[in-house]
């Protein structure tokens, strides 16, 4: 299992907007985050910021994530969060949601 944190800035005007859709996420694409091999998924906000962390139990991220942004359902999810956050400056090429540095963890 591989721990993830990701971080994005969320348009201030919007915050609320997000948390309705993620109040109520559609079934196909919570669906395809399992099918992805992805749990314990969460994201945070603080300060115009989210924050998400997941866990990784599958053996090929790269193959996992291209059949995630390859669902349909998915691509009609991203259509209407995206609009909705802003990007860091400091990510890396091709990234939406910065990764973040692991530099503790406790079991």
């Amino acid at each position: 299992m591989q721990r993830y944190g990701q971080v994005i800035q969320i348009k201030p005007e919007k915050l609320e907007e997000y948390k309705r859709y993620h109040a109520h996420i559609w079934p196909e694409v919570a669906k395809t985050i399992t099918d992805c091999n992805i749990r314990n998924y969460s994201i945070y906000q603080k300060d115009g910021y989210l924050f998400s962390y997941y866990e990784y139990i599958g053996t090929d991220y790269a193959k996992d994530m291209a059949k995630m942004a390859a669902d349909k359902k998915t691509q009609e999810w991203w259509d209407v969060v995206m609009p909705l956050q802003s990007p860091l400056p400091t990510r890396k090429e091709g990234e939406w949601w910065a990764e973040m540095e692991e530099v503790f963890h406790q079991d």
